[in-house]
């Protein structure tokens, strides 16, 4: 049976014109979704039904505040199991665009040709085709259009298996912001999971630098220590925080920044990080032979 797509999209609700073209390059897709659910995260919606030609079953939720970008995604989430009519999850950023025709097409395609596939990541590149290499998920100057099985996706564009979601639990909604994926990833891994790089999925995505956000440097330190106090082994955690302290040590130009680095950091030492579940010492394995061992 080929798999039921959704579409689901969170916006804070300040970017009315560009969700408007997301939603339309949704529309013009030759694949249509059987739903669509748009989350107001903290913010009142317009009725986007009435006002564009959009498929399938549309569905709007306002949330009275903003939960972070994975905490809006679990209310989508939560929503589509009520409904109960869906297989896989189309994820997508509120000021993305969606340039080709055949993209949900290409999702349905690959998770019926592999049941255990659980995560697709799609490739994100600007108005020019440029694709940022931290967007390319793999270590160094890897090639954009290189596709295949890697570790981790990135969260602008991607889908989700709602089989896979039902066995790995949702997004890490404490996170707000920041490597919320890489958590999600290695749960999937850790169930046996697979993750694939599709290339030929495109998201057409201004060019950004994560940075431009306000509690970037913080929530970045802390959600890394409590990324590797949920999922790591014991004898591995000591090891990626090392490492990625000292690359933030010689990364990070801005003296502002890195206090906020290291008071996240403490912050994620000193709380509560979630229920403890670390990967198995075969997953550290298979990560490590797919090229993104995960003590980087």
């Amino acid at each position: 049976m080929e798999p039921r797509i959704a579409v689901a999209v969170v916006t804070m609700g300040n970017r009315p014109a560009e969700v408007d073209a997301l939603l339309e390059s949704v529309a013009r897709q030759d694949l249509a979704p059987t739903r669509i659910v748009i989350v107001g995260n903290g913010c009142r919606l317009p009725e986007f039904a009435r006002r564009l030609a959009l498929p399938g079953e549309v569905t709007a939720l306002d949330v009275d505040d903003n939960l972070g970008c994975p905490g809006g995604r679990n209310v989508a989430l939560a929503r589509l199991r009520e409904f109960g009519d869906v297989d896989v999850v189309v994820e997508l950023d509120d000021d993305g665009l969606l340039v080709d025709t055949d993209v949900l097409r290409g999702v349905r395609d690959l998770y019926a040709a592999d049941p255990r596939l659980g995560i697709v990541g799609f490739r994100i590149a600007d108005e020019q085709g440029w694709t940022q290499q931290r967007h390319v998920p793999r270590i160094g100057g890897s090639d954009p259009m290189r596709g295949g099985y890697v570790t981790g996706f990135l969260g602008g564009g991607h889908a989700l298996s709602m089989p896979m979601l039902e066995q790995t639990g949702d997004w890490p909604a404490e996170f707000f912001f920041a490597h919320e994926e890489t958590d999600l990833a290695w749960r999937a891994a850790d169930a046996g999971w697979k993750i694939r790089y599709a290339p030929e999925l495109l998201l057409q995505h201004p060019r950004t630098s994560p940075a431009r956000h306000a509690i970037y440097y913080r929530v970045t330190a802390r959600n890394r220590v409590w990324l590797a106090r949920r999922r790591l082994p014991l004898a591995l955690i000591p090891v990626h925080l090392g490492v990625w302290t000292l690359l933030t040590l010689l990364r990070t130009r801005s003296a502002t920044g890195l206090r906020a680095w290291c008071g996240g950091f403490a912050e994620g030492v000193r709380r509560p990080a979630g229920e403890r579940r670390p990967m198995r010492w075969r997953t550290v394995w298979r990560l490590t032979r797919l090229g993104r061992p995960p003590v980087i």
